[in-house]
């Protein structure tokens, strides 16, 4: 075989390696796409406490495949695409409908434009994230992440539901509030840490792991309050690290 027939046989099978489907990181994504139709479902029942938690169980499997894919090398331009389509179901249209259904119905029609404006800003993050894969510095996001978005969204039913507070008046209007900040602050150019620059491969001190169990039996001690606390601080530190540079770059000293 002429080097000419073997390097166009090696290209040959590095394309069909790129473009190929691979079972163990897209069963996560199929995972966080049943999670997401399982939450509009639940919502749909008025079981709300069940859609909330089904929105969490997708952004732990959405943190899982693109991690496999790394670790397993079965990075695909499939599993991309496929990535950010069952991202949009599962933090876009679910938690839109979650939120309509349990406290924007009754609105009309400010309530469904509400949650569509929160549904495209889901689309737009991605696309944007898309676009600008290898071009913004991966420490930081550009704008809110899409799951925390989401978190953010369910975030407010579960722990309204929760602690047994109706969406009349003052609970309506939280909605209202949380729905648009999530989706405006998904679209902005505040800077969110990524964590990606964590090295989970690399040995860390004891302290580390005694740090990790408190922060897990912190979480299973009252979930829906914890996380959404979480979330909400989150999401409040990009603009906090956006106000620290304007200030910086404004001071004199």
């Amino acid at each position: 075989m002429s080097e000419y027939q073997t390097q166009t046989r090696d290209n040959l099978r590095g394309t069909l390696r790129h473009r190929g489907i691979y079972l163990l990181p897209n069963l996560f994504t199929s995972g966080v796409l049943f999670s997401g139709f399982y939450a509009i479902v639940q919502a749909m029942n008025g079981r709300y406490e069940l859609a909330a938690t089904a929105v969490f169980v997708a952004m732990v499997l959405d943190g899982l495949d693109g991690r496999i894919a790394r670790l397993t090398r079965t990075q695909s331009e499939f599993g991309a695409q496929y990535d950010s389509l069952a991202d949009v179901v599962a933090f876009g249209a679910a938690p839109a409908l979650i939120m309509y259904v349990w406290a924007l119905q009754p609105l009309g029609r400010i309530g469904w434009i509400v949650s569509f404006v929160y549904c495209v800003c889901v689309a737009l993050r991605l696309a944007r994230f898309n676009t600008n894969i290898g071009v913004v510095d991966k420490k930081w996001f550009q704008g809110l992440p899409s799951p925390s978005g989401a978190a953010l969204v369910a975030g407010l039913v579960w722990i309204m539901n929760d602690l047994g507070f109706d969406p009349v008046g003052f609970g309506r209007a939280l909605a209202v509030i949380f729905t648009l900040f999530a989706g405006i602050t998904m679209v902005s150019s505040v800077p969110f840490y990524s964590f990606k620059t964590i090295n989970f491969r690399r040995a860390v001190p004891f302290w580390a792991i005694l740090l990790l169990i408190l922060v897990l039996v912190i979480v299973t001690s009252h979930p829906p309050l914890v996380l959404f606390i979480f979330f909400v601080a989150y999401s409040l530190s990009g603009y906090i690290m956006w106000l620290w540079k304007f200030r910086h770059k404004r001071s004199p000293f």
